[in-house]
């Protein structure tokens, strides 16, 4: 039993310095927050317009907001941003939802520091593909409520991770825009 207890000591020691990864084997010194503001969002869009899809957010920002800012800020505390993400909730009596928008991106924002997306997708094809803009596109209006206003609660939510490892994303930032015929 005491030669099976030191090769699963030796085993378990092995897995643990083996397991460490040199970005991660140092604190990151106390966390890193992110806040996001929107600007530039379309109030009405109209399906007929012919730039439409894609619809675009003018600029989205993602700010890096160290927890303790009395404390020494590290490289560790670095945001790598892989996604972000943009849901619909009806404002209106309907209850049918165009998809999440999942976009993939690649940016950083360094502790303290700024991320900024410019013309960043908000509704693409997939979206006007599925109800309620389908029936908006085809009949110009929503079968389901009979209106010819369609009115959204848009959420933007952006997610990373810091270079020790540790996730984090912004809150959700909401805005109302509404879709005509």
């Amino acid at each position: 039993m005491n030669r099976f207890a030191r090769i699963f000591a030796l085993a378990t020691l092995t897995l643990a310095v083996l397991g460490c990864e040199a970005r991660t084997d140092k604190s990151d010194g106390g966390g890193i927050l992110l806040s996001l503001s929107i600007d530039g969002w379309p109030a009405i869009i109209s399906v007929s317009d012919p730039d439409v899809p894609p619809v675009t957010i003018e600029q989205l920002i993602v700010k890096s907001v160290v927890k303790n800012p009395g404390q020494p800020t590290s490289e560790l505390m670095k945001v790598e941003l892989d996604k972000y993400e943009v849901t619909f909730q009806r404002d209106d009596t309907g209850t049918r939802l165009p998809p999440r928008l999942v976009e993939n991106i690649i940016g950083s924002v360094d502790p303290g520091g700024t991320f900024t997306c410019l013309d960043c997708f908000l509704l693409r094809v997939d979206q006007f593909n599925n109800q309620p803009l389908r029936d908006m596109i085809e009949f110009g209006f929503d079968t389901e409520t009979n209106s010819q206003v369609i009115r959204f609660r848009v959420g933007v939510q952006f997610f990373g991770k810091t270079l020790s490892g540790d996730s984090v994303e912004t809150a959700p930032g909401f805005f109302t825009m509404e879709v005509v015929p």
